[in-house]
């Protein structure tokens, strides 16, 4: 037998009535979630009371658990940015990670599978800082090897 709507816990509502019309609304929050529920109606093509209900809905339900400031980086101060990829022995991961966070370079690093065993991002004002860098990472001991790919361009950022 289905539980009824009623059965549902508040807090897992989202996931049974959440569509494709609520992504397409999320998306365009997290492009700018200033943006007046008039525009962005406009521009999905919807009635204004539509988008207000469905993001008052998403909020309480917590799907949209809140919002944040995205700060922009000065313009007179270029970042360039390199992904790191490191296999490392796996009984160093934990000290590798505590050296990794020493470096301000460093933003992000994510534990993953495969041939390699962690991703970092990482980001200076100049390449020869970023070169710097990747020697140093290499020499810390239990970093059997690393491969780096400069970025050179964002096409999709969600932060």
């Amino acid at each position: 037998m289905r539980p009824s709507l009623e059965a549902v816990p508040h807090s897992a509502l989202h996931l049974v009535v959440m569509d494709q019309l609520d992504r397409r609304i999320i998306a365009a929050l997290q492009h700018n979630a200033r943006e007046s529920t008039t525009k962005i109606a406009a521009k999905l093509g919807l009635a204004r009371t539509t988008v207000h209900e469905r993001i008052r809905r998403m909020e309480e339900s917590g799907v949209i658990a809140g919002y944040s400031v995205v700060l922009n980086k000065a313009e007179d101060t270029p970042r360039v940015q390199v992904v790191v990829m490191l296999e490392v022995q796996q009984k160093e991961t934990t000290r590798i990670i505590k050296r990794l966070e020493a470096y301000p370079e460093v933003k992000r690093c994510l534990s993953i599978n495969g041939e390699f065993d962690l991703l970092l991002s990482a980001e200076a004002p100049r390449i020869e800082d970023l070169d710097i860098l990747v020697d140093e990472l290499a020499k810390i001991p239990g970093v059997l090897r690393t491969n780096t790919s400069v970025v050179f361009g964002r096409r999709i950022d969600r932060k």
